[in-house]
């Protein structure tokens, strides 16, 4: 029988499929360890230094709809092996991850956590006075501003990308696509249609949040999280429903800036996707900075009272407050695009099925980010879309390896992950696993840092670093050393042989790679 590790290991370390398992095509089968095979490249091209392996010719044309990460990285990697590429975009350059969620929402969390900065000051000796020398106990988020300054700076970034499209070469039309047929888009813009034949279309067209019918959006008191920067005064007491990554970091978000906040989960605890012990640390964190945090509970239904909102829960309770986030999750932007009419296999769900090198059931059709279910991530995206541009046009490619994604929860401290679970971990016997708190690192000693944790996992005997967690401030810097670990198929001992900074969060690291050293008992 197989072991556990072998499940396992294959998340972390192999390649297998990615999205739309019901599909009967098998993902990746004309790939040749990742490459294209000689056959499939096109012939090669002068180079200034003589006879080199093409890419690609002008020829080329590239279509892209949708620009989000997915899209425009894909666009920066087409343009730069030659391709003609336009975008077709209809909501802003960056999408939603740079216009309406993770730029804005990370934006709002930091400001949150500059607030959070000045309770900790005073456990490190240090207190704030105004000028007749009264000590000052409370911080004031004034949101109207902090809104302004998260829109600015998104759109400030979405400026940036559009500004690095066009050095390259890349054209935009502000429009919306749709597939007339698989090498045609028709992009509706304010002048009317234009037909844009392409040899290559990718679909990034991501996804918007999922509105249930008794709990409509009215962009005022019933909110969803796209419309919260709209806000000009921070909310009373706002109601988040939903706990997993966007209601848990919101609803720290806006307890740090000052909200009174009910979180109402379905599960028993917080960020059921995440490592159990973490969830536990961060559901802890909500309780003591004074968030009421209902657990086991559901929504039924949320509507407008008065000056205020009523969650009504599926067991009769009504939860009042001022407003009401609902986060429960996402739907793919896929309807309209004539992607079914021309052959495109969408899963039950809507969202488009593709292999790992981000090909749909299509040639010629490629898809990535958010709207082909994969991994709701935008780093994920920009991958998906790099991998296909590669592919497409002939460069070497590897595919999509999610065992090899790291992830991280911006609430405080963050949780970060890569590579294998602990709840893989646990189920083999074949794999050995640490923890080692933060409060002993003399760095977290002096940040004043009390909460957090490190896990690594590794195979036993061979000493792989097969995956890890990560809870402390700034988790999101502190997990790259284990993605490389990851990605790279380093040792424990490799890693722990790598000197790092005293003091510094990192050592803990490398104190945990030493203590997975492989031995002999």
């Amino acid at each position: 029988m197989r072991s556990a590790i072998t499940a396992a290991a294959a998340r972390a370390t192999s390649i297998g499929s990615v999205a739309g398992s019901s599909r009967s095509r098998a993902a990746g089968s004309s790939c040749t360890g990742g490459r294209l095979s000689r056959a499939e490249r096109p012939p090669p091209r002068p180079g200034r230094g003589g006879w080199m392996g093409a890419v690609t010719t002008r020829d080329s044309s590239v279509v892209i709809i949708g620009g989000g990460p997915g899209g425009y990285e894909a666009a920066l990697v087409a343009a730069h092996l030659g391709a003609r590429v336009t975008i077709v975009d209809r909501d802003g350059i960056g999408g939603a991850a740079v216009l309406t969620d993770c730029v804005p929402s990370k934006t709002l969390i930091a400001t949150a956590d500059y607030m959070s900065a000045f309770e900790t000051a005073a456990d490190l000796g240090v207190h704030l006075e105004d000028g007749e020398g009264d000590a000052v106990t409370d911080t004031v988020a004034a949101l109207g501003e902090v809104n302004r300054r998260v829109l600015d700076l998104a759109a400030h970034q979405s400026s940036d990308i559009s500004a690095r499209l066009d050095e390259v070469g890349v054209r935009v039309v502000s429009g919306t696509g749709r597939l007339e047929s698989p090498g045609v888009v028709v992009a509706t813009t304010d002048e009317g249609d234009e037909r844009l034949e392409a040899d290559v279309v990718l679909v990034s067209t991501g996804a918007t949040p999922r509105v249930l019918p008794t709990a409509q959006p009215d962009g005022e008191r019933i909110l969803t999280w796209q419309q919260i920067y709209g806000l000009t005064e921070l909310p009373e007491h706002l109601v988040v429903v939903g706990s997993g990554v966007t209601g848990a970091e919101l609803a720290q978000g806006f307890l740090g800036l000052g909200a009174r906040v009910t979180l109402v989960s379905s599960r028993d605890l917080v960020l059921p996707g995440e490592d159990q012990d973490a969830a536990a640390v961060i559901e802890d964190v909500f309780r003591r900075r004074g968030m009421t945090v209902l657990n086991r509970s559901r929504m039924a239904s949320a509507e407008r009272r008065g000056d205020g909102v009523v969650v009504t829960l599926t067991d009769g309770r009504e939860v009042e407050g001022s407003h009401v986030l609902i986060a429960v999750g996402a739907v793919p932007q896929t309807s309209g695009l004539g992607l079914e009419e021309a052959g495109v296999e969408l899963s039950e769900s809507g969202h488009v099925a593709v292999d790992r090198v981000s090909r749909t059931s299509v040639r010629g059709v490629y898809a990535a980010g958010d709207c082909t279910g994969v991994f709701a991530l935008a780093s994920v995206a920009a991958m998906q879309g790099r991998i296909a541009m590669s592919h497409a046009l002939g460069d070497a490619v590897a595919p999509l390896r999610l065992g090899a994604v790291s992830a991280n929860v911006f609430t405080d401290p963050e949780i970060a992950t890569v590579g294998m679970t602990a709840a893989q971990a646990e189920a083999s016997e074949e794999v050995e696993a640490v923890t080692m708190p933060l409060a002993r690192n003399p760095r977290a000693k002096m940040l004043g840092i009390s909460e957090g944790f490190v896990k690594m996992f590794s195979m036993r005997g061979a000493g792989t670093v097969l995956g890890g967690v990560v809870v402390a401030p700034r988790a999101s810097e502190l997990i790259f050393p284990l993605s490389l670990a990851v990605q790279n198929r380093l040792s424990v001992d490799q890693v722990a042989a790598t000197f790092t900074v005293y003091p510094s969060l990192s050592g803990t690291l490398a104190e945990a790679a030493r203590r997975l050293h492989p031995t002999e008992a």
